[in-house]
């Protein structure tokens, strides 16, 4: 088992990140209204190209492994389309945006490729969800909108391998499963455990979180019989509608942001508390499996990793009195000298490979089903890679997740 490979891309946060189809690139948006592009020399990430439209921070990007296609998301309530070109003075491909008619009149906050390659889902602040399609006469991307019954923002989108369903997590406390059918782009889905009938806009399914917390993020498993999603409430909730069964495991820890699926009885989610679970199981049940990240390698080695020198940030604070403070403000961990978290004045980093909160997890290596690595990235400006089979079990005196209860539909 490899160990994760730990890059540090930024000083700033890491809003998003999306790699093109061979490795070899990365788009991430660096909280920032342009998109930095990196390019992999060896071991490092250069800085390579820049990707200047949005007027406001930019929220999402994802890049299309098949067509070369990149999109982004910004809260100036626009999404483009980048493709290459050659330019025609120099030769030199460059990166070309295309507009996209979203209609609506809030921040852009989510958006993500169909499989197919042929539309994308921008998620908004304006209780819609825009499904975008090329249109050829006028050159630019058309949006029609899914509406009801949304209630607030939506927070994430994610695509049913078929093409046609999306799945959705809002401010509103529901996940929600839609048919975003469009009659000219897609052909007529087969039934599926969802349903059989999909006209635009049909509710497929829709659930709650289990304690009232905004979903963060959703996600189909790789047949897309299952549904997964993780809420504010420090919660993730795995869905089987054909069963139906809904399971539910409630973490005490903090809660998850972002979360993929590496095979059909796993998936590996991260968030606020700095490193990625894995959660496996099946219709008989689920648990937390683990975490990616060894706490105790990290904290023999003194907060290192080898080959990857001190995880402390260049030019950053690394004082006892500023880590208490630090640890104060982001974790909620106190100084006090009688607390058992409490920051020794010797330790100087969480014992966690990212030092913040993680924003992003995404597939890196594998196939839909048989996924062996994931990357992430966050707010501490760093980019990992983890081996999913790198599991840390999580004992008695750790973390400990189970099923937290079963709730038939």
């Amino acid at each position: 088992m490899a160990p994760p490979e730990v890059y540090s891309i930024s000083q700033t946060p890491v809003t998003s990140h999306s790699f093109n189809a061979d490795r070899s690139e990365v788009a991430v948006s660096l909280n920032s209204n342009d998109v930095q592009i990196f390019s992999r020399q060896g071991q490092e990430w250069k800085a390579s190209e820049t990707l200047s439209e949005h007027d406001k921070l930019i929220t999402s990007i994802d890049w299309a492994p098949k067509s070369n296609r990149i999109v982004t998301s910004a809260q100036d309530r626009n999404a483009y389309v980048w493709q290459q070109s050659p330019d025609p003075q120099t030769g030199r491909m460059i990166w070309k945006p295309t507009l996209v008619l979203l209609r609506i009149n809030r921040a852009a906050t989510h958006v993500r490729w169909s499989p197919n390659e042929d539309k994308f889902a921008v998620a908004s602040g304006a209780r819609a969800i825009a499904i975008c399609s090329f249109d050829p006469e006028g050159d630019w991307w058309v949006s029609r909108l899914l509406k009801k019954p949304i209630r607030s923002t939506v927070l994430s989108v994610d695509w049913h391998p078929n093409n046609v369903l999306l799945a959705a997590g809002s401010a509103d406390m529901k996940a929600r499963v839609f048919s975003a059918y469009i009659k000219d782009v897609d052909k007529r889905p087969a039934a599926s455990v969802w349903g059989e009938k999909l006209p635009f806009n049909t509710i497929c399914g829709e659930y709650t979180s289990p304690a009232g917390g905004w979903v963060h993020t959703v996600g189909f498993s790789p047949s897309g019989d299952v549904l997964a999603f993780a809420s504010h409430d420090s919660s993730i909730t795995i869905v089987y509608p054909g069963g139906p069964a809904v399971y539910t495991i409630k973490m005490p820890m903090l809660p998850l942001l972002a979360l993929t699926w590496t095979t059909e009885n796993s998936l590996v989610a991260a968030g606020h508390d700095c490193q990625p679970l894995v959660f496996s199981g099946s219709e008989a049940g689920w648990e937390l499996a683990g975490s990616l990240d060894d706490a105790n390698a990290n904290k023999a080695s003194g907060g290192a990793r080898s080959g990857f020198g001190n995880a402390s940030p260049v030019g950053r604070l690394n004082s006892a009195a500023f880590n208490t403070f630090r640890n104060a403000d982001s974790r909620g961990i106190r100084g006090a000298s009688d607390s058992p978290t409490a920051a020794s004045s010797t330790e100087s980093e969480l014992f966690t490979v990212h030092q913040n909160t993680i924003t992003s997890v995404r597939p890196y290596d594998g196939v839909p089903g048989n996924v062996a690595r994931v990357s992430t990235s966050g707010v501490d400006g760093k980019l990992v890679v983890w081996d999913v089979n790198a599991i840390t079990p999580i004992g008695a005196g750790g973390l400990a997740g189970r099923v937290g209860g079963l709730h038939l539909k």
